[in-house]
């Protein structure tokens, strides 16, 4: 990666006015956890407002050259989970604990009626666990590059063990540029947006003794939030869906993707986007933008 100066400077004007639209920053509380959330757009609209869900070790910010898109005319929000971003920590995570942080920043931050959450990955998980619950309040939810699959001997495995890869303290880098030299993403993959992954990089880290770490709570990213029936929350959600995916993602696989087609309605979004790997709104955020446009069109009440 390129300086952050430079990267950034020299991102195209689409990004630089994206981030011009500046959120406001609110905290509600959620279990007893502080809950942050940024919020865009008018104070109120007729049109669902948007709730976007980050991945794993994500933040809101991960939104913000993506949600100004949407704000003209309607309210948009993204939150941290509890154990992420600027969000409080808890002892204990799970799916549990982050829906009701969707209701409280959904009863906060007055997205209108019936409004419509949109989860990356493990975001996409924790929307289908609050989809069960609460689909028929809900316009419509989008899942971006969510994989599910067939229980398989070793996807079993897997889910028995989901803390392996988090269970080593974070690393303590002794100044600002070191730490931010270290930024990766998680799968690994291709992307040749620097800017983008410069700004995150800057908004991932904190000051903590001894230099600067990453925000996440390791304990948060290694919580089990798969031992519950997703497949079936996905089939049987009472409110419209769709999926965006990369053509090109190491988790959302050919095999996955055609697993979870089973699981979607003749007619509901089912989008691939040519040249996008996991992380597709940031490789591919243009494109991105276009296929939400075209999701939310038909939703149009």
């Amino acid at each position: 990666m390129t300086s952050a100066s430079a990267a950034i400077a020299q991102a195209p004007a689409w990004f630089h006015d994206a981030l011009a639209h500046t959120p406001t920053s609110h905290h509600v509380s959620a279990l007893g956890c502080d809950i942050h959330y940024l919020r865009w757009g008018p104070d109120t609209s007729d049109l669902p407002g948007l709730l976007f869900l980050h991945a794993g070790g994500a933040h809101a910010q991960w939104w913000s050259f993506i949600a100004p898109f949407f704000a003209e005319d309607r309210v948009v929000v993204a939150l941290d989970f509890s154990g992420m971003g600027d969000s409080g920590r808890r002892d204990s995570y799970g799916s549990a604990c982050h829906m009701a942080e969707i209701a409280a920043v959904l009863g906060d931050a007055d997205l209108g009626k019936r409004p419509i959450i949109i989860g990356h990955s493990f975001g996409g998980f924790i929307a289908m666990c609050y989809g069960n619950q609460h689909g028929r309040d809900l316009t419509g939810m989008i899942f971006v590059d969510t994989p599910l699959q067939p229980e398989t001997e070793a996807g079993a495995a897997a889910k028995a063990n989901p803390t392996e890869a988090y269970t080593k303290p974070k690393p303590v880098h002794p100044d600002r540029e070191s730490i931010l030299k270290r930024f990766r993403l998680g799968p690994a993959q291709p992307c040749e947006n620097d800017f983008i992954l410069e700004h995150i990089a800057q908004t991932s880290i904190t000051r903590c003794d001894g230099g600067w770490t990453w925000k996440f709570d390791v304990a948060a990213r290694g919580a089990a939030h798969h031992d519950e029936p997703l497949a079936n929350y996905l089939a049987n959600l009472s409110c419209p869906k769709a999926l965006v995916y990369g053509a090109e993602s190491t988790m959302v696989t050919t095999q996955v993707a055609e697993y979870m087609s089973k699981l979607f309605a003749p007619g509901e979004p089912f989008i691939c986007l040519p040249q996008a790997h996991h992380h597709l709104f940031l490789d591919q955020p243009i494109a991105f933008v276009v296929a939400l446009r075209a999701i939310l069109s038909g939703w149009q009440r």
